[in-house]
């Protein structure tokens, strides 16, 4: 700070000290204010570059996050409506076998069985329009391969990653179930549960137990697709478990720098307006204070 020396009025030092002064302080209770009115640490790259940087990286990441957590949330949505439409299907099955079995006995006559056949291919095309209605977003969850709009495998966003952020599914080859198996009623194979007209004929105890023998063999593999629907799901919640504490960490760490502590700004605003109003009395002394030298020339 210059000397200040009240001989010479032609230049007003102290004045100027006590000018630059307020002008310091004026400036630190400005930056103060705006974080008050704003809850933000930085305001503009110039409070701290290579803060603004990092908290930059921050939120690009914590966004990502956010947009993969909604993004599990969709998936599991998605394969809850998977296994909510096998579900049914896994419950009629159990119903045709039943039927099936109570036309493997004697004691009942042709007409019963005719009767219990109908039954069954009834149940086989209620099968067929759950699997038709099981949709999303015009998409066929369940039919395989073998129609049209049909989803072989799907993919969902599990990751804010722009590389192996995804994650697919597919029925995969097991005990039962082919590899992207359909559940088409009446199709044969991998794409359906081969429950066509002619296996599901009742005439006899023997074609009764035909009949039984084609519905087990369907539902052991709706057995084995629901238990596959069910891991991936549960594989989805630790993705999300997993995504959540990272979400949490990341937008702990972009507060830390971005946002203002409330408390310590509203410490430093007040004390730079108390140093605000005493650095203006004194610029107002200082003004005043060459004054002394008129008694000089009395």
């Amino acid at each position: 700070m210059a000397t200040v020396d009240v001989t010479r009025v032609a230049g007003n030092i102290g004045a100027l000290n006590a000018l630059y002064s307020l002008q310091s302080i004026n400036s630190q209770l400005a930056i103060h204010q705006t974080r008050l009115a704003t809850g933000k640490r930085l305001n503009e790259a110039a409070d701290d570059p290579a803060g603004m940087s990092i908290a930059t990286t921050f939120d690009v990441r914590r966004q990502g996050l956010k947009t993969a957590l909604n993004a599990i949330g969709d998936a599991k949505n998605l394969m809850s409506t998977m296994e909510g439409g096998l579900r049914k299907v896994q419950d009629i099955l159990v119903k045709m076998r039943n039927k099936a079995m109570e036309a493997q006995g004697d004691t009942i006559g042709s007409n019963e069985r005719a009767a219990i056949q109908s039954q069954l291919r009834a149940f086989r095309d209620e099968i067929q329009a759950i699997v038709t209605q099981t949709q999303w977003n015009n998409n066929y969850l369940l039919v395989g391969t073998g129609g049209s709009g049909a989803t072989a495998s799907l993919t969902f966003l599990t990751g804010p990653e722009s590389s192996g952020g995804t994650t697919s599914f597919s029925f995969a080859s097991g005990s039962y179930v082919a590899t992207n198996q359909g559940f088409t009623a009446t199709a044969t194979g991998a794409n359906g549960l081969s429950l066509s007209d002619s296996a599901l004929t009742i005439t006899n105890s023997s074609s009764a137990v035909s009949a039984m023998q084609a519905v087990e063999s369907a539902l052991n593999i709706v057995k084995e697709a629901v238990s596959q629907v069910g891991a991936f799901t549960a594989r989805l919640s630790f993705k999300e478990e997993a995504l959540s504490v990272q979400y949490t960490n990341t937008e702990s760490a972009f507060n830390r720098i971005m946002n203002a502590n409330m408390a310590e700004e509203q410490v430093e605003a007040s004390k730079f307006l108390i140093l605000q109003q005493t650095a203006t009395a004194m610029l107002a002394q200082a003004n005043v204070a060459p004054q002394f030298l008129l008694s000089l020339f009395r």
